[in-house]
């Protein structure tokens, strides 16, 4: 074992930067280039990375602290693997773009510059492909020299790229998640006023001139801070990028949330506690509500120039009793109700012969009857639905405007029924899951969704859906299809039938299937592929193997 010394490196250009986040604590084992703290100055926020891999032993630093290049940051105790140098900068300085007319930047400025300028990105350090969360201007807007026109956000870090000309923007070049690098295009400016230029001689410039920002490190890029501590809420929550990237995967609007941390700043548990105050009911989100304000209106049609939805005085008919729908039926009915509407919806009906998978689920059933886990049917059909989903890939894809997206995973979405409405958890990368995992994780789910206890993130990232009536009864139904889905499974009651063998007739167990896609994905004769390949499969399950 040995310790290890993990200081600030390189940041910049900045003298002192403030503790705005401690990532760590003592006893957490971290690794390389994990994230230990967040700092920030009155122009960037980022996050410090570790040098090593080890076990926290000692912090050296506090909230609200300010540190610099070379300041200790905590001991890590190390396996004795050689570390990477502590004080090794967190982004080294990559060339500057070579522009088709390139204007030298100083601290003069050359007044009267009018006709199309090109905005640029200037040289952030070594980061590439960084994204574009936020766009600070439109197109009309007039914006000053050094005034932020976009942010952009690495996994380190987050910074604001500045206007390296004054003027009208005319034009932009980027849009919100869009990837850039050094020399990229953001936007087209009408040049009006001051452009930087070499102190000495300021020639005239003709139009289109390329302008790039200052060169400078990624942390002293921005001329305008990304996130000003302590100023009203005109762009981007205080927030790390580290939390935002939290946040978006548990789908979070993160402007609703209020920071525990300095300065108010949004932390992990900020995230998690108002997760758990949207699932509890406690809190409603903003589009929540919304969603909740249209399907209360009954959805009157309107919108699509229907006729009025009637209103009915049903208490002069005798007696009723009003009841609020729950919190949870509301907002699945709004989209219920938009799925219904959006998308052109057919459903092909078959049956599936199921005689000999049901005498292998019960005889497992009772080979582990000490198990507390038990096999259900619909484990079979999450599995059968992965190997037909394979065959036929258009059935795991998503419309995205003019194009379909592939998705290269495999998460089931099973309906569960609950006191409280339908929800939809779901069973992720089933293809690499077993039968008796894959009816644990069913069975944790259902419960949790009974209590009410279903995360955002245990009900997301659905590629296709089954719902079951199981052993409620009915024939077949026609499922509504859960978007961005384009196809969803319905299952009905199983019955023993007299079937053709050729010879005679045969007592079968058959299973009802109802399977509804979306027409502007999918073709009738694609989809009539789908269920015979889905009912061979239950027929002879061996063809999972194939």
């Amino acid at each position: 074992m040995a310790i290890v010394e993990v200081k600030v490196p390189d940041i910049g250009d900045f003298d002192e930067v403030t503790v705005i986040e401690l990532m760590v604590k003592v006893g957490d084992t971290v690794k390389a280039e994990q994230s230990l703290i967040t700092v920030e100055s009155d122009k960037a926020s980022m996050e410090i990375p570790s040098s090593a891999a080890g076990v926290v032993k000692e912090i050296k630093v506090a909230l609200g602290g300010k540190v610099k290049e070379g300041s200790l940051v905590l001991l890590l105790e190390t396996a004795g693997v050689a570390p990477v140098a502590a004080t090794a900068p967190v982004q080294a300085a990559a060339p500057a773009p070579v522009a088709a007319a390139p204007v030298a930047v100083a601290a003069a400025a050359s007044p009267g510059v009018s006709g199309p300028l090109e905005v640029r990105v200037p040289d952030i350090g070594d980061f590439k492909d960084v994204a574009v969360i936020e766009l600070l201007v439109k197109v009309g807007d007039s914006v000053k020299l050094e005034q932020g026109l976009i942010t952009v956000e690495s996994d380190k870090a987050s910074m604001e790229i500045p206007s390296s000309v004054a003027g009208v923007v005319k034009e932009l070049k980027v849009k919100l998640g869009d990837k850039v690098n050094i020399g990229d295009l953001v936007a087209i400016l009408e040049g009006v006023g001051a452009v930087a230029v070499p102190a000495a001689a300021a020639p005239a410039v003709s139009a289109p001139v390329a302008v790039t920002a200052p060169a400078a490190s990624a942390a002293s890029t921005p001329a305008a801070p990304a996130h000003l501590p302590g100023a009203a809420p005109v762009g981007l929550p205080h927030a790390s990028p580290s939390v935002r990237k939290f946040a978006r995967e548990l789908g979070v609007p993160l402007n609703e949330v209020k920071g525990s941390g300095l300065k108010g700043r949004i932390t992990e548990a900020d995230v998690q506690g108002f997760t758990l105050s949207v699932m509890s009911g406690a809190v409603q989100t903003l589009a929540a509500a919304a969603q909740n304000k249209s399907a209360s209106s009954g959805g009157d049609g309107a919108a699509l120039g229907l006729i009025p939805w009637p209103k009915v005085d049903f208490a002069k008919f005798g007696p009723i009793e009003r009841k609020e729908m729950s919190r949870i039926k509301k907002i699945s009915g709004a989209n219920l109700l938009r799925n219904a509407i959006m998308i052109p919806a057919v459903t092909n009906h078959d049956d599936a012969d199921i005689t000999d998978l049901e005498a292998f689920r019960v005889s497992t059933n009772k080979e582990n009857e000490r198990s507390s886990v038990k096999v259900t049917m619909l484990a079979f059909l999450i599995k059968a639905c992965v190997a037909a989903l394979k065959k036929y890939p258009e059935f795991n894809s998503s419309l995205d405007g003019d194009a379909l997206v592939y998705k290269n995973y495999w998460h089931i979405g099973f309906a569960a029924d609950t006191p409280n409405g339908l929800m939809v958890p779901v069973i992720k990368d089933a293809d690499k899951k077993g039968i008796f995992q894959i009816s644990t994780e069913m069975g944790e789910l259902a419960k949790k969704a009974r209590d009410g206890k279903l995360s955002p993130a245990e009900m997301s990232g659905a590629t296709f859906t089954i719902s079951s009536l199981g052993g409620i009864g009915g024939r077949y139904f026609t499922p509504i299809i859960n978007a961005p889905e384009v196809a969803i499974l319905g299952v009905c009651r199983s019955t023993t039938e007299p079937v053709w063998d050729g010879k005679a007739f045969q007592p079968r167990l058959m299973l009802p299937l109802s399977l509804t896609w979306d027409h502007r994905v999918i073709d009738g004769a694609a989809a009539a592929r789908f269920n015979v390949y889905l009912g061979q499969i239950l027929g002879d399950f061996r063809r999972v193997l194939l």
